[in-house]
């Protein structure tokens, strides 16, 4: 009888349980949308914050932004059920520079992670330069607000400053209570049987000396024994130093640049070095999953930074040749559906109305990563330009994907100016912080343009960059509702009449290779998104009042800059070895991660 007593009152206490959970996350959904409360005041019912971000990703290669030859069913539901931006835009078109924007909500100029020239992007772990401790990212705003946040996948913003241990720029100095990835990025050197990428110009004219000095030095060796000349011994070994060292500081960081970059962390150790590449998709999978489902009582912030789909490749063998489009085409859609299985983790554990989800990538696809012929970047659409480009729309134009069901209207497309700064503002007013006021914040919050509480972007301009050089100036004429572009500075193709710089890593934000436009270069992107066609004073009575408008705002916006230290000068550059990261005992680095496990397999 108590037994039944027992059953017959759970029967009856357990829907009512959850009708009361459901009423209160609905009329919290309600409230957003009304706008008459914040969601700071009701802290029990903030969100998690789900964030996905692609490395090297063009927009042009997903099904919802109008691909119908690669399959990535599992992004398309996601923007099914959610919002889409048209108009997402990333603040930087390189991979350090975009994500320190993003993490931060400024222009990545304005804590130093941008160049002026040089170097674009931090080259080594065992480097100086990162993300300043005095930035305020937004994981570091929820942490504060209770939250438990997460870094999966790369970081890419820096490790050490003046000793190996201590972390200066790790994540969890910023804000994240758990890492598990590469602090570094995806280069060539990684595969062992790709070419060299880190500093390939410099090492090789580093051999080539080291080469002719040695030939040099043997040559004068060879004259002195044979008695033509009276230099001392002493002398001539003397010289033999000079090649000596240079193949030492050769061989010492560019012969081990796999072991040196290509490593996975947990928190602050070391787990693999060099990392395994084709186990590098599973681990990180597993860790995803693994992290939600530790973490589901929430709030929680998950930041899973993909290592697709930059090169070279972590394809498992399951999707080798299983695309329409080469070994870029097989890790997009291994991409698809590892995010499609973080999403099943989700849905899995009930938190699917309680999740806000962003998908995005860090900037436009690499036009010139090539293996010969065969093209291995992605495709931008009909946007112009790629990766490294900080004006031309196929740099700087990414997939923007919210999806938060009973909040944001399902299958919603936005086609008003965003940008990946924006995602800062935007999380920390679900997790109930405040934005800083102490500093420059170029990002605005989206809740309202995604609610549809509001019909237009906060956004009047948006400033594109390329390095610390400002290229292009985006306007939303608000009355008109039109958006014009001003290029001041555009790359020089090569070969001419491409779309890229071909034989290059990427186009150059200055010197000989880009271009000046006296007058600036002018495109209404509401007719022409793809910039095909420059407007002038005589096709366009708007020209020279659109020019001086735009001017306006350059002279307003250069007036919020203001000095910091460069994390991308060669002193924070250059390769340390008493920073680098290591398992073992320098230089004897080695260690191998064992038992990763293997989620369950695609179904193809």
């Amino acid at each position: 009888m108590g037994l039944l007593f027992f059953l017959n009152r759970t029967t009856v206490f357990l829907p009512f349980v959850l009708f009361c959970r459901d009423f209160y996350r609905v009329l919290f959904a309600v409230c957003l949308l009304l706008r008459t409360c914040e969601p700071k005041t009701g802290k029990a019912f903030r969100p998690n914050v789900l964030l996905i971000m692609a490395d090297d990703l063009g927009i042009g290669d997903l099904g919802c932004y109008g691909n119908d030859s690669l399959r990535t069913p599992n992004i398309d539901r996601l923007a099914e059920e959610g919002v889409r931006l048209t108009q997402h835009l990333a603040a930087a078109p390189l991979c350090t520079p975009s994500r320190a924007a993003f993490l931060t909500g400024r222009h990545s100029f304005r804590s130093g992670m941008e160049a002026s020239d040089g170097y674009r992007a931090l080259q080594w772990n065992g480097g100086s330069g990162g993300l300043p401790v005095n930035e305020t990212t937004f994981a570091r705003v929820l942490q504060q607000q209770g939250y438990t946040t997460g870094l999966i996948g790369k970081w890419h913003q820096g490790v050490n400053c003046v000793s190996r241990t201590d972390h200066c720029h790790h994540p969890l100095r910023h804000g994240f209570d758990y890492f598990y990835g590469m602090p570094f990025t995806l280069v060539n050197d990684c595969h062992p049987d790709r070419p060299p990428e880190v500093d390939a110009a410099v090492r090789a004219g580093l051999w080539l000396y080291t080469q002719a000095m040695a030939l040099g030095v043997l040559s004068l060796a060879a004259v002195k024994a044979s008695g033509s000349i009276s230099v001392p011994w002493k002398a001539v070994l003397g010289l033999a130093s000079l090649p000596a060292l240079c193949f030492l500081s050769w061989y010492a960081s560019f012969g081990f640049v796999r072991r040196w970059n290509c490593i996975m962390m947990r928190n602050h150790d070391v787990t693999e070095q060099p990392m395994a590449l084709e186990s590098a998709t599973r681990r990180l999978l597993k860790e995803a999953v693994a992290y939600i489902e530790r973490n589901k009582p929430g709030p929680f912030l998950l930041f899973v930074s993909l290592l697709h789909v930059h090169i070279p490749f972590v394809t498992t063998k399951e999707f080798l040749g299983k695309s329409r489009h080469g070994s870029y085409g097989n890790s997009v859609e291994e991409m698809d559906w590892m995010v499609g299985k973080i999403l099943n983790a989700i849905e899995e554990h009930g938190l699917k109305n309680s999740t806000f989800t962003y998908f995005t990538s860090d900037h436009g696809g690499h036009l010139e990563a090539r293996d010969g012929r065969v093209q291995l970047g992605g495709w931008n659409g009909i946007y112009k330009g790629g990766k490294g480009m900080g004006g031309w729309e196929g740099g700087i134009r990414v997939p923007g994907i919210f999806r938060w069901p009973g909040v944001l209207p399902a299958g919603r497309v936005i086609d008003e100016p965003t940008s990946l700064m924006d995602v800062f503002p935007t999380v920390v007013q679900l997790g109930g912080g405040q934005v800083p006021q102490d500093r420059v914040i170029d990002g605005r919050s989206l809740l309202p343009l995604l609610r549809g509480s509001v019909q237009h972007s906060a956004h009047e301009f948006l400033f594109h960059y390329c390095g610390q050089h400002l290229h292009a100036v985006r306007w939303h004429e608000r009355d008109s509702g039109r958006i014009w572009k001003v290029h001041y500075v555009t790359p020089q193709f090569h070969p001419e009449g491409a779309g890229a710089c071909y034989g290059r890593g990427v186009c150059p934000c200055s010197g000989a290779d880009v271009t000046h436009h006296s007058p600036p270069l002018l495109f209404d992107l509401s007719r022409d998104p793809s910039e095909s066609r420059p407007l002038t004073a005589d096709s366009q009575p708007l020209h020279g009042t659109v020019i001086a408008r735009v001017g306006e705002a350059v002279e307003a916006h250069r007036q919020t800059l203001s000095p910091v230290p460069l994390q991308f000068s060669v002193g924070n550059i250059i390769w340390k070895p008493w920073l680098q990261p290591c398992c073992g005992t320098f230089p004897f680095c080695s260690c191998h991660e064992d038992g990763g496990g293997t989620p369950e397999g695609p179904d193809l």
